[in-house]
């Protein structure tokens, strides 16, 4: 039930932020003549046990767009790759009477598990840091909302930066400036990674225009990920049967410790 709930969760998050890509897209056009298309090869990617991470690839491309701008290279694509959101905790380990414990933590609203961002160049030069701000485009300028946050927000700047360093240490949050490449006139790819420890759900891939330094338009993709064979049965049994899962953990345990003394004892 619980990764259901999450994927209900996550589709409906795409429903919602569909219409805002589309008013903003409108809105745009009436200023810009260029207009963005992206297409992936499918819409769902079936993981295996033995999964160690992959590079997804998106091809573009910008229609009505200017020859001068394009050879002087004023345009520029982001893509990413965003994971379903979750709630993370974000705890910081101090040590007292000579042993770490946590001292205190900071859980932020629905933040994605997984994110992948490629882009034709380092996006902080190519728009201004406030703009990318304000769109939540990139990592560092990720939107990490305190859920049910009391204090003075003296600290809320370490638990932010603690928290895209594990993620980005942990492989889950990745950047690769130079990732998306014209491939013609017109035309662009961009290839996003898929971290080994990928998590389930419905994924939602974007992609941003930029023409010298302003925001021209956007697309949006969902991209659902699902796990297959045995590490999908244990996976599923763990959330929709925690009792029985529970149970054969422990049976499973005391029969491989009880076979373990058979084999090992001394007679």
């Amino acid at each position: 039930m619980l990764r259901l709930a999450r994927i209900v969760l996550a589709v409906t998050t795409f429903a919602f932020a569909a219409p805002a890509f589309a008013q903003l897209q409108d809105e745009n056009a009436n200023d810009f003549t260029e207009k963005l298309e992206i297409g992936i090869s499918t819409d769902e990617i079936a993981i295996t046990s033995d999964f160690r991470g992959a590079d997804l690839t998106i091809f573009g491309a910008v229609d009505g767009f200017d020859p001068n701008l394009l050879a002087q290279g004023k345009y520029n694509i982001i893509v990413s790759l965003e994971g379903p959101k979750d709630n993370a905790t974000v705890r910081k380990k101090e040590r007292v009477f000579g042993i770490w414990v946590n001292t205190s933590s900071m859980t932020f609203e629905l933040v994605p598990e997984s994110y992948s961002l490629s882009s034709t160049r380092d996006i902080e030069t190519i728009a201004p840091p406030g703009e990318m701000g304000n769109m939540g485009i990139g990592v560092d300028h990720m939107r990490l909302v305190p859920l049910g946050f009391v204090g003075d927000g003296s600290n809320l700047g370490e638990f932010r930066n603690a928290f895209r360093r594990i993620r980005e240490t942990s492989g889950v949050y990745e950047r690769d400036p130079g990732g998306v490449q014209f491939i013609s006139s017109s035309l662009f790819k961009a290839s996003v990674r898929l971290p080994a420890n990928v998590p389930n759900g419905v994924h939602v891939v974007r992609a941003y225009l930029f023409r010298d330094g302003t925001f021209v338009a956007a697309k949006a993709l969902p991209l659902r990920v699902v796990k297959t064979g045995v590490e999908q049965v244990i996976t599923q049994t763990a959330h929709e049967q925690p009792f029985f899962y529970g149970l054969f953990a422990v049976l499973l345990a005391v029969i491989t410790g009880w076979g373990a003394s058979l084999l090992f004892r001394k007679d």
